[in-house]
């Protein structure tokens, strides 16, 4: 089979499609035949070389939605089934930028019956980080979160998210997303970070310290580079979310998807022998929606 895989770290041009031996499932896994795999900023860092590994080959590819073709002992999963899953790590030595990817039974999820696989690869690590998040925030109906990056696609499902929780959301983004931030559910739209008091912040642009002074005494924030948020000020809790596959909770996201309360973006397609090309657009910025890789 054909996979996107990195070897010397680099520029767009660092990226291979090499032949590769099909995988095997094993016990409670699955082989999913690859229909769309989303392309993410944190393909941009392997690709580069943030994430260390110099001189292994690296496998591209969190998200992956396509049809079940192979099952190891131990899974509920059947051969023709269409699911979604997460297959996170950033030293894999193959993701699901390929034509076929084994991942865990526990990370699968029934892909949403309203969306076509290109769309339903957008789902898995955007919308996951996005719940997770919101999870470490603990925050409770009627209290004010300000999301940073509200246009983005962690930023949007943490939009839709929060707001169905009932709390009021301020999404932080560029002046001409705020009609869409707005009808993802924020009450309120801004595009400085200069301005307002919160009880938390959802950081998805990564703007660390100057959104943490927005937090109330006391509040919450929470980034989205593991490890990478401020320390503690005014006793405001900091923390990153570190993303974990989680099939139940995915399949709960499938499920929003389908009753129209989680919007899915699809920005461009390419084939998996143009993968540099959507390398190359993701670094130039500017995406709204995520580009998909459909081998």
């Amino acid at each position: 089979m054909r996979a996107a895989v990195v070897r010397t770290f680099g520029g767009p041009e660092a990226v291979e499609v090499v032949e590769s031996e099909l995988p095997e499932p094993g016990a409670r896994q699955v082989r999913i035949k690859v229909a769309g795999a989303a392309l993410n900023p944190v393909d941009l860092g392997v690709r580069t070389g943030f994430f260390g590994g110099a001189g292994k080959q690296i496998g591209f590819g969190w998200d992956v939605a396509g049809t079940v073709d192979a099952v190891g002992v131990g899974t509920v999963w059947s051969v023709g089934d269409e699911v979604v899953a997460l297959h996170g790590g950033v030293a894999k030595t193959l993701g699901t930028h390929a034509e076929y990817v084994v991942v865990d039974t526990d990370a699968v999820a029934k892909a949403p019956a309203t969306a076509d696989a290109v769309h339903a690869a957008t789902l898995p690590l955007n919308a996951l980080t996005a719940a997770q998040a919101l999870d470490l925030l603990e925050l409770t109906e009627g209290q004010s979160l300000l999301v940073t990056g509200a246009a983005g696609a962690v930023g949007g499902f943490a939009v839709q998210l929060a707001a169905r929780q009932g709390v009021s959301v301020t999404g932080l983004a560029r002046e001409g997303d705020e009609e869409f931030v707005r009808s993802l559910g924020a009450r309120e739209f801004t595009t400085t970070a200069a301005a307002g008091t919160f009880d938390a912040v959802l950081d998805a642009a990564v703007l660390g310290e100057a959104v943490l002074e927005r937090v109330r005494d006391g509040g919450a924030y929470v980034g989205v580079l593991p490890g990478a948020h401020p320390g503690s000020v005014r006793g405001v809790r900091t923390a990153s979310v570190a993303v974990e596959a989680d099939g139940a909770r995915l399949a709960e996201l499938a499920g929003l998807v389908d009753e129209g309360a989680l919007t899915l973006r699809v920005a461009e397609t390419y084939a998996l022998d143009a993968v540099s090309k959507a390398h190359a657009r993701l670094e130039e910025g500017g995406v709204r929606g995520r580009l998909v890789l459909v081998p």
